[in-house]
C-alpha cells in the first residue's frame, strides 16, 4: 500500500480557487473525513470524474465551502485514487483545509511527488514528466509549444524509434554470438551498418537543435560587456522595460554584476549588465572589471557595446580580442547622434552588428532578429521533438557515442560480439533518457527542481 499525499497545488497567493490535491490508496477515505457533501453523497461511492458541492471541516467546524472532485485508480493524473478539494483561494484557508487533511492521516507530497507517481505508475516516461515542469516554467509561446509537444509524447516516440533499430541490430548480433550454429537469418555487415548511421544520424539530429530550444525553454547566459560610458546600463534598461541598472554621464557607473532575465521574442536571455572594461588603478573598479571579464568568459551569448559617436580605440579592441570566437554581438549604440565608429573594424571579432539607439528604444527588432539568427530560434520548429534538458542531452550524446564506437568496431573488422557491445550501450543510454531503466539518482535528478503540489 503506498502512502497517501497531499498538498496545494495552485500558487501560493490569494485567487479565485484554490486547490487541494490527495493523491494515493487513502485519498477518498481521508477527503471524506473533512469534506461533507450538501446532497448527501458518500464520496467511497461516487464514481471516477464526478464532483459534488459540500464543506470542508474541521474539529467539528465549517471552513469553507467547496467542491470535491474524485479520480478512480488508474484513471487519475498519478495513476492513484484522487481527491481534489476545490476550495476559495484565500491563503489562510487553503492553508486551514490542508491541515485538516494532514490531521486526517495524509502526509506532505514532496517536489514533484505526484508527477513523480505518474511516471511511477506508468502515466507518462521521464521525458514527459520533465515537458510538465517546461509547461510550468515556459516564458514564451515557443517555449510552451515546445514543453507541450514533449508531453505529448514527441521526444519518447522518437528516441522510442532510434532505439527500436539499434535493438534489431543488437538482437542479430546477440543470435550469432550465443547461437552460432542454429540456422539463424544474418543481418548483413551493410544492414548492420546502414542501421546503425541511420540511429547516430537521428541523435545528431536532435542534438544539433539542442542549443536553440534550450534558448526557448531555459535561457542563455548573456554577458552585456563594453568600455565605460558606451551605454551598456542603457541596452540593460531597454531590455527589461525598466530602468534596472542605474544611468548617469560619469564613467564607471556600474561597478558589480547587475544580472535580470528578459525575453526579447521567443528567447529568454539571463542578462548580466558588467563593469566597463578597461585599464584601472582603483581597487573596487578592478574588482568589477575582472567580474566583467570572467562573466564574458563563461556566457553563451556576448552583447558586446560600442560608441557609434566615438572612434574604436585600443579599449574597444582588447574587448573585440576577448569576444573572438564567441557568440557575439556588436552592439553599436548611440545611433541617433554622430556616426564616427568604423564598423569594418568589427570584421573577424563579431559574428554580427546591430546599430541601435538604447536611450530612445531604436533597432530593438533588429536586436531581436540578429538574436534569433545567432541562436537559431528563427528556424525552430517547436513542434519537432525536441531535446529540452541537459539530462537528455547528457544522455543523447552517450547513446551517439556508443554507436560511433560500434561503428567503428564493424569497420575496423573486429569481432560482432565487439560490435554488440557498444551497441548495447547505446540501447542502455536511450532507455536512460526516457526512464525505463533509469536508476534512482537519475529520477531524483528530474524531479529536484518541481514545485510542490505538481
Amino acid at each position: 500500500m503506498s502512502s497517501t499525499i497531499a498538498a496545494i497545488s495552485t500558487p501560493q497567493a490569494a485567487g479565485g480557487i484554490g486547490v487541494i490535491r490527495i493523491s494515493g490508496d487513502d485519498a477518498i477515505a481521508i477527503a471524506s473525513r473533512v469534506f461533507r457533501s450538501k446532497a448527501g453523497h458518500r464520496l467511497e461511492d461516487m464514481p471516477g470524474y464526478r464532483a459534488t458541492l459540500g464543506v470542508v471541516e474541521a474539529n467539528g467546524e465549517a471552513v469553507d465551502e467547496a467542491v470535491c472532485l474524485i479520480f478512480r485508480a488508474p484513471r487519475s493524473y498519478t495513476g492513484e485514487d484522487v481527491a481534489e478539494l476545490s476550495c476559495h483561494g484565500g491563503l489562510f484557508v487553503l492553508q486551514r483545509v490542508l491541515r485538516a487533511v494532514f490531521e486526517a492521516g495524509a502526509e506532505p507530497a514532496g517536489p514533484g511527488e505526484f508527477t513523480r507517481r505518474a511516471f511511477l505508475n506508468g502515466k507518462m516516461d521521464l521525458t514527459e514528466a520533465e515537458g510538465v515542469m517546461g509547461i510550468i516554467s515556459a516564458q514564451g509561446e515557443q517555449a510552451a509549444k515546445a514543453a507541450l509537444n514533449t508531453l505529448d509524447g514527441a521526444l519518447s516516440r522518437k528516441i522510442s524509434g532510434i532505439c527500436r533499430s539499434v535493438v534489431e541490430v543488437c538482437a542479430a548480433l546477440s543470435a550469432w554470438v550465443d547461437y552460432p550454429d542454429e540456422d539463424i537469418e544474418e543481418m548483413s555487415e551493410d544492414e548492420i551498418e546502414e542501421k546503425l548511421t541511420g540511429a547516430k544520424a537521428e541523435l545528431e539530429k536532435l542534438l544539433s537543435r539542442f542549443d536553440a530550444g534550450q534558448a526557448i525553454t531555459e535561457g542563455v547566459n548573456t554577458a552585456i560587456v563594453g568600455k565605460p560610458n558606451v551605454g551598456k546600463s542603457t541596452l540593460m534598461n531597454m531590455l527589461t522595460g525598466y530602468n534596472r541598472s542605474i544611468v548617469t554621464k560619469v564613467a564607471g557607473t556600474t561597478r558589480d554584476v547587475v544580472e535580470e532575465t528578459v525575453r526579447l521574442g521567443d528567447v529568454v536571455l539571463r542578462l548580466a549588465d558588467t563593469a566597463g572594461i578597461h585599464d584601472t588603478k582603483d581597487e573596487v573598479e578592478s574588482i568589477g572589471v575582472n567580474m566583467a571579464k570572467e562573466k564574458l568568459e563563461r556566457s553563451s551569448l556576448i552583447l558586446a557595446v560600442f560608441d557609434s559617436s566615438r572612434e574604436i580605440d585600443e579599449e574597444d579592441e582588447k574587448i573585440l580580442g576577448y569576444c573572438k570566437g564567441k557568440n557575439c554581438i556588436a552592439i553599436i549604440n548611440k545611433s541617433d547622434l554622430e556616426e564616427k565608429l568604423d564598423e569594418s573594424r568589427l570584421g573577424g571579432f563579431v559574428e554580427a552588428s546591430v546599430k541601435i539607439s538604447a536611450e530612445n528604444g531604436s533597432g530593438y527588432d533588429e536586436l531581436k532578429e540578429a538574436v534569433e539568427k545567432m541562436l537559431g530560434t528563427d528556424k525552430l520548429d517547436p513542434s519537432a521533438a525536441m531535446l529540452t534538458t541537459e539530462r537528455q542531452r547528457r544522455a543523447a550524446v552517450k547513446a551517439a557515442e556508443c554507436l560511433d564506437e560500434a561503428l567503428s568496431a564493424l569497420k575496423c573488422g573486429m569481432t560482432l560480439d565487439a560490435v554488440n557491445v557498444s551497441a548495447d550501450c547505446a540501447v542502455q543510454a536511450l532507455l536512460e533518457l526516457t526512464g525505463e531503466k533509469a536508476s534512482d539518482a537519475v529520477v531524483d535528478e528530474v524531479f529536484r527542481n518541481f514545485c510542490v503540489g505538481k
